[in-house]
């Protein structure tokens, strides 16, 4: 039987096999060569693509270089969003390798944030923990840590050191015995369908009789179209870390389990693939 600490693990150790392309209107000295890389689904792109940038820098006139960008078929790939959450989004039932086009002119302003450096990174990153933390425990776990902790949190992510970062990790998993879970449930839905970047609002683990709120119980109170009607097809595809969980699955083991280290649940819903 599969433990807490290997799926933990599982999660953890997500990779998607990507193909690096530079765009072709980029102007270089020689023929970029495609650069492949296997992305951690948990981490974000600008945190682990320092490769891909000294690849193509290598071909690229130095006066054409300045902030590097990818896109996935037109569409500009948000840094501050988990790469497993824009591949589970933009390219899940595409084939594999995912193709990533690689820019370094003609910036998205509209579109995307500037990340000039990592520090960017680790402030939006240490920023959704503790946006999590004041969801689940009024910000006392996250506020009790040193500083010390807060940057091995991070430096566990950065250097994808899964012992690293679990092990101050933990701490933000725990809650009293006798409350059966968080006081709310930190989660952000994502669909493919509407203008607004995601959904989220306060939602408990626990329902005021006791029972463990489960996944469908979420999707039901926020997002009802996403749930299909009992006697009614399915047309929509709920996925966390690229997998398709039951509804019938406790929010709270969801939430323990399949979070991102941000100490999110991320989940994301797309119509129903065609056979």
């Amino acid at each position: 039987m599969t433990d807490d600490k290997d799926v933990l693990r599982d999660v953890w150790f997500g990779r998607i096999p990507t193909c690096f392309t530079l765009y072709q209107d980029e102007i270089t000295e020689r023929e970029a060569e495609p650069y492949y890389l296997l992305l951690p689904r948990v981490s974000y792109l600008t945190l682990v693509t320092d490769k891909v940038k000294k690849h193509f820098e290598k071909v690229m006139r130095q006066e054409d270089i300045s902030e590097i960008l990818f896109e996935y078929e037109g569409t500009p790939l948000k840094w501050h969003y988990p790469i497993g959450l824009l591949f589970d989004l933009l390219a899940s039932s595409s084939a594999l390798p995912w193709n990533i086009t690689v820019h370094f002119k003609s910036f998205p302003e509209k579109d995307l944030l500037h990340c000039p450096s990592k520090d960017v990174i680790e402030a939006h990153f240490m920023s959704c923990v503790k946006e999590a933390d004041a969801l689940k425990h009024k910000s006392q776990v996250i506020n009790e840590m040193q500083k010390k902790d807060h940057k091995q949190l991070w430096m566990g992510l950065q250097n994808d050191r899964f012992d690293q970062f679990w092990a101050i990790n933990q701490k933000l998993m725990e809650y009293p015995a006798e409350e059966n879970g968080f006081r709310y449930i930190p989660f952000r839905i994502y669909q493919t369908t509407t203008e607004w970047p995601f959904i989220r609002q306060l939602f408990r683990p626990v329902a005021t009789d006791g029972q463990l709120h489960t996944l469908g119980d979420l999707l039901k109170e926020v997002c009802p179209s996403a749930v299909a009607p009992e006697d009614g097809e399915k047309k929509n595809q709920v996925m966390i870390h690229g997998i398709e969980p039951v509804l019938e699955t406790a929010l709270q083991w969801l939430r323990e389990h399949l979070s991102h280290p941000d100490n999110f649940l991320h989940i994301r819903i797309i119509p129903q693939p065609a056979d």
